[in-house]
């Protein structure tokens, strides 16, 4: 999930079964004719987040310098204005670069574990913008945070509210053909691979799955070991890294470059291989010009592909 507004505040506070069937692939441009095809199968694919490319270029600009830097696809955002939505269709079928994935905004400030319905209703509601964005956009998948643990909302109780609202959403989603994709992340919540893999089966629907974030685990678990317990749970994927210095202190951690931090990318690339994942891998970094976002692509290629 990308690291700006809410979430970038969030983590930037220095801390100093048998898995489910498969799913067939839902390419964006059998789900839209008008989106690029995606590339070929048989290996994972490289994205980016929209919020990584420069804000000061158009969008028909920034997915061109995404294609042109080496990305294959782009992972967009909760868009409610109609015309930007449409800006945003246009701008990635102009480059040839498909929207693979819609990163739903509203899950944090308003969560689906909350016990207040007004709350739960804004969190619907930017759920359902963000399932018609990507039908729009020929997106495979939402991601979804499911709930947020606070001093006030017990465990249990975000597990039950949470289920039950992502529920409600099941029937649009089927409709869509969009999957929910669940993603673990630093909200107290689904802190296992054994939870989640849990958490996800309870649903029995095709249309909810993970979203699997490989930095976010490592600050109390390794990557390699939530892929091989989620297996084909796993819809897509978000890529950083993670810094554990002196001695794994929390204090000291933070989220790095690729490459830069403690995660043991062979491992991961392994992993993925055992589970035979060749869907997206999008990267959730900083910003950065056309010369960082290159050199963002090549690790990708060494760390993720093995080139």
């Amino acid at each position: 999930m990308r690291l700006t507004s809410t979430r970038r505040d969030f983590l930037k506070v220095s801390m100093g079964a048998t898995c489910a069937a498969p799913l067939s692939s839902l390419s964006a441009a059998a789900a839209n004719p008008m989106v690029p095809a995606a590339p070929e199968r048989g290996k994972i694919k490289k994205a980016v987040q929209i919020y990584m490319l420069p804000k000061t270029m158009s969008y028909a600009d920034r997915f061109k310098l995404a294609r042109d830097v080496g990305f294959e696809g782009v992972e967009g955002q909760t868009e409610e204005d109609p015309k930007v939505a449409d800006e945003i269709k246009k701008a990635s079928e102009g480059a040839g670069i498909p929207i693979h994935s819609v990163m739903n905004m509203a899950h944090w400030k308003y969560p689906l574990s909350s016990s207040d319905p007004a709350i739960v209703k804004k969190s619907l509601d930017g759920m359902a913008t963000s399932l018609h964005n990507a039908k729009l956009w020929g997106a495979e998948t939402v991601l979804l945070v499911p709930g947020v643990l606070d001093a006030d909302t017990r465990y249990q109780d975000a597990w039950t509210r949470s289920q039950v609202n992502i529920r409600k959403l099941i029937s649009l989603a089927e409709e869509l053909k969009v999957i929910i994709a669940i993603e673990e992340v630093w909200n107290k919540f689904l802190l296992s691979p054994l939870e989640m893999a849990k958490y996800v089966d309870e649903f029995q629907s095709h249309w909810v799955r993970q979203y699997f974030d490989v930095g976010n685990v490592v600050l109390y678990g390794y990557p390699q070991d939530w892929i091989l317990t989620q297996g084909k749970r796993i819809a897509k994927v978000h890529l950083k890294d993670f810094k554990m210095d002196k001695g794994w202190h929390p204090v000291t951690a933070q989220f790095v470059n690729l490459g830069d931090g403690d995660i043991d990318w062979a491992a991961v690339r392994k992993a993925f291989a055992e589970i035979g994942y060749t869907g997206w891998a999008t990267t959730e970094l900083e910003g950065g010009d056309e010369a960082y976002l290159r050199d963002v692509v090549k690790r990708i290629d060494k760390l993720i592909l093995g080139l």
